[in-house]
């Protein structure tokens, strides 16, 4: 059961930040839940997400799917919000007056805040009492939702930026496939503009999305980076400027601007490219179908010789809370059971877009199938493999550092100022608003680098 709003939330949902967060405060016909649950009333758990539209739609199928077939009396009913800030907003307030859900679908750059104040619970008991295999769960999605060796966050809707590219235009350019570094984009992108048919090269998210995510492969391609894990903060320095005037001189040339949707603009011809999330992979298949746009998709491009990891990943995972009981906590693992179960992991890669969360999905017959007929997914799981790597703690883990990194990026672009002078404010702003998050850290963990749990190292490839 999926629900549109929570009432019990009023208008409080655009003013909670989660600095506020307090301290103190296809399946089977049946699925079968392990043993350990022994329960003789049934129980209705509250799971709050932030999608609406077809990603609403397929949530919403996979919370029924699980509640027809889990045959424990448990009933997950679903709160859908308007994104996964939102969702962050209200379960903010939500554990201030103890109404909060009992698991939500926090985004990567939300649940650090939460296991902070130490409201999420922590996953490894039952996982190991549950035999969850965890060693099949993609090990650079596994290993983001660890600190100090326990698993708190869980992956579902996992996701890295792509590049979308239109084929037809870019094949008049002279490029077959799409080029490997931005100063190729850069060369290039001028020519695909056409004043005529109305078409800009690089369309861009809106000024008010989040601009600093896509961003944060072009700092890293360029030999930047917005921070180190100790909170170093390093946008000041050459690759990330570098990176900034190259967004500067796009728009100043005129072959990048701000879309109001760069899905629209770019699914209907108006933007030769586009960088976008893997979870808008099943949606641009169905526009493009209607509007008969030919695209692939390709790695973010890279620049500097050596630096193949240039792509963040992103999306969000499931945290269940610390403070509902047992039980609940027991029936809530449930459900990431079932959602992290084989055939779940692939109906919702397919259905989505999202990447699949097994390795064993990943390499299994049906997603092989699904690649031979939508390659442009298979780039994402590609690129996952070798290119990427977790986001900068300054956007990840930092209380609005999304937020901060974006609004630079819109100066450079709205205003044409200087990528050093945006950037040297945007550095005192980080560091003003990490000063906490040091504290709690140290606080929490003893020390600012050693809760940071390390994937094993992917194999680059040139």
């Amino acid at each position: 059961m999926s629900l549109s709003r929570r009432t019990i939330i009023k208008g409080a949902a655009g003013t909670a930040t989660a600095g506020a967060i307090a301290l103190n405060g296809k399946a089977s016909s049946v699925f079968a839940a392990p043993n350990i649950i022994r329960r003789q009333a049934p129980v209705e758990l509250n799971f709050w997400y932030g999608f609406t539209g077809v990603l609403g739609d397929r949530m919403a199928d996979l919370i029924n799917r699980f509640n027809e077939t889990n045959g424990q009396g448990i009933t997950v009913t679903g709160l859908a919000q308007a994104n996964y800030g939102e969702t962050a907003q209200n379960l903010t307030l939500s554990l201030q007056d103890g109404t909060n859900p009992d698991m939500a679908l926090l985004a990567e750059i939300w649940w650090f805040r939460f296991y902070l104040a130490q409201q999420l619970l922590p996953l490894n008991d039952l996982i190991s009492a549950r035999s969850f295999p965890i060693d099949d769960v993609v090990d650079s999605f596994r290993y983001e939702g660890v600190r100090k060796g326990t698993q708190y966050w869980l992956p579902l809707a996992r996701s890295t930026p792509l590049v979308y590219y239109n084929t037809d235009m870019w094949s008049a350019a002279g490029y077959d496939t799409f080029p490997a570094t931005w100063s190729e984009v850069a060369a290039a992108a001028p020519s695909l503009n056409n004043e005529d048919q109305q078409v800009v090269a690089f369309a861009l998210p809106p000024a008010t999305d989040y601009l600093s995510w896509p961003f944060h492969g072009v700092v890293w391609a360029h030999g930047g980076a917005y921070s180190d894990d100790d909170f170093t903060i390093r946008i000041t320095e050459p690759g990330a400027v570098a990176a900034g005037e190259l967004y500067r001189r796009g728009i100043q040339e005129g072959w990048m601007y701000n879309a109001d949707s760069q899905v629209n603009d770019f699914s209907s011809g108006f933007a030769a490219m586009m960088i976008g999330s893997t979870g808008t992979l099943a949606e641009m298949r169905t526009l493009t179908a209607e509007t008969g746009i030919k695209w692939n998709t390709a790695f973010l491009p890279g620049e500097v010789p050596g630096i193949n990891e240039t792509c963040p990943t992103g999306g969000a995972g499931v945290s269940i809370m610390a403070n509902i009981p047992p039980e609940r906590q027991e029936a809530a693992f449930t459900f990431i059971e079932f959602f992290s179960s084989y055939p779940e992991v692939i109906a919702w890669a397919q259905g989505t877009g999202y990447m699949p969360t097994l390795k064993s999905a990943i390499a299994g017959p049906e997603m092989e199938e699904f690649f031979v007929a939508n390659p442009t997914s298979r780039t994402a799981v590609d690129q996952l493999a070798t290119r990427t790597k977790p986001q900068d703690v300054a956007r990840a883990y930092i209380p609005g550092g999304d937020q901060i990194i974006s609004e630079g990026i819109s100066e450079i672009l709205i205003n044409g100022t200087e990528s050093q002078v945006v950037f040297q404010a945007v550095a005192e702003r980080l560091t003003a608003e990490a000063a906490t998050v040091v504290e709690q850290v140290i606080a929490l963990e003893g020390d600012l680098t050693s809760g940071v749990a390390t994937p094993p190292a992917a194999t680059p490839t040139a």
